[in-house]
């Protein structure tokens, strides 16, 4: 027995030595960091204000709607406001700049606009409902997509995490993505453009990319990769940051299972992209692509 007390408290020692390198991957003495398990909370809570009932762990009726989904906001903003405040207070350490950040009033202030804008999402979200609804002959009611496609829940994620990130907010909005992720199998980065009526078929392995911008009424299918050629470095070898590196798809384009499409090429209006297929070039208005490499208007 003292030999193996022996061992552990060697291995709790080299532990502790590890911990002081400051490696970026310990939080000891660090409390300014959202939790995971209240940004989940936070999402079903969403997820039940903007779809009502869906998770049938309410029983939501025509008598109580305004009690249930009145607690349900007064519980979101209250934990949201919370962990938007870590978030901050956790950017403001990285950044050095807490003596010259208002984190308090900046997470009310992004808090109320974020509470202001659930009905903007929502509405988002009926379009995309009715999008799949009419993009899959297998689907027999608007209530059956709510309820089991894995797409409309990565998306109904997504769109709350880029609101999140368009407000510049630290960590949440990746924290929401992984999320949706894990549940899915379908990774979003939360800095996508997505305009209305996307639907995402099946959805297994889709990946679409940061500065990736997406029309309205696309279609993808499963697989499909919407990502970046090889990264810029700069002079130091480091990757350039913040430049436009993903695809613009246009308005009407539909992409069909395990299509990877790279860098800021352009696929044009209309166009249909076939399976399998490798881009990296534009892809005029109108066209369908095969994998043969056949261009046909």
């Amino acid at each position: 027995m003292m030999k193996t007390n022996n061992k552990i408290e060697k291995r709790l020692n080299l532990l502790i030595e590890s911990y002081k390198l400051g490696s970026g991957i310990n939080f000891i003495d660090d409390m300014n960091l959202p939790v995971n398990t209240a940004i989940l909370e936070i999402l079903n809570n969403l997820l039940e204000i903007i779809f009502p009932g869906y998770t049938g762990k309410k029983n939501i009726t025509t008598a109580n709607v305004s009690y249930v989904i009145g607690e349900l906001l007064c519980k979101v903003r209250s934990s949201l406001e919370t962990q938007i405040l870590l978030a901050l207070k956790h950017g403001c350490r990285i950044n050095n700049c807490e003596s010259s950040c208002d984190c308090k009033l900046e997470a009310i202030e992004t808090t109320e606009f974020f509470m202001d804008s659930i009905l903007d999402i929502r509405k988002l979200l009926i379009l995309d409902v009715k999008a799949a609804y009419r993009g899959d002959p297998a689907a027999k009611s608007l209530e059956e997509i709510v309820i089991s496609y894995p797409g409309l829940k990565a998306l109904a994620i997504h769109r709350i995490a880029h609101l999140l990130y368009k407000k510049q907010v630290p960590l949440i909005p990746r924290m929401m993505n992984e999320i949706a992720h894990s549940i899915t199998g379908i990774d979003i980065h939360p800095g996508a453009e997505i305009g209305e009526g996307f639907f995402i078929d099946h959805g297994t392995g889709v990946v679409i990319g940061e500065t990736t911008t997406i029309g309205k009424n696309v279609k993808l299918y499963q697989g499909v990769t919407l990502g970046a050629l090889s990264f810029t470095k700069d002079k130091d070898g480091n990757i350039v940051k913040g430049c436009k590196r993903h695809p613009t798809i246009e308005d009407d384009v539909v992409i069909y299972a395990e299509a990877t499409i790279l860098g800021a090429v352009t696929v044009g209006e209309k166009a249909v992209i076939g399976g399998n297929v490798w881009l990296k070039s534009d892809v005029p208005p109108g066209t369908t692509i095969g994998i043969s490499g056949i261009n046909k208007v």
